[in-house]
């Protein structure tokens, strides 16, 4: 599968198969996140993999109950140890992580996985669960696994609509 298809096909999944995601096949996901692009090459991001049931269980909790955040078999937490700001005035954590987070979602669907970013969740709830100390932020959360149903193609703006050359004409 070329990259573009791959950005065709993801979509967020919230229906996984009773599956496990074989190691192989995780480490190859996980080195697409690996190989992400960061400020100051700071690499600061950080990925617990959460696999055991109970412990997805209790995420789904601190995730405002959404079941499939307990269904799916891998819940990915990614951190960040940085605090640095940029000179344009935005924090790398959160940009460098979701650069390496969408990596995997990329890798995941090129090989026949799915993935959802979480956003709704309490990281108060999730950092004891994990034994995340405080000097990391918990940006944010992404399911992975092998997906139930199949999603069409999603509703996106036409490119003119979002794109503009040389000056603000929106």
């Amino acid at each position: 599968m070329d990259i573009i298809e791959a950005i065709s096909k993801r979509y967020s999944c919230r229906v996984y198969q009773d599956r496990p995601v074989e190691a192989e096949t995780l480490n190859t996901i996980l080195e697409a996140a690996r190989l992400a692009p960061s400020a100051k090459n700071l690499q600061d991001w950080r990925f617990v993999v959460v696999t055991d049931a109970a412990l997805r269980q209790r995420l789904c909790v601190a995730a405002n109950s959404q079941p499939f955040v307990g269904q799916a078999p891998v819940v990915i937490v990614a951190c960040c140890v940085v605090d640095h700001v940029m000179r344009c005035g935005q924090a790398v954590g959160p940009i460098d992580v979701s650069i390496a987070l969408e990596h995997i979602a990329l890798q995941a669907t090129g090989l026949g996985l799915g993935t959802c970013w979480i956003g709704s969740f309490f990281p108060d709830q999730v950092r004891p669960i994990l034994g995340i100390p405080t000097s990391a932020a918990i940006i944010e959360l992404m399911t992975l696994g092998y997906p139930a149903i199949a999603q069409g193609p999603r509703k996106r703006e036409a490119l003119d609509s979002i794109v503009c050359y040389n000056q603000w004409k929106f």
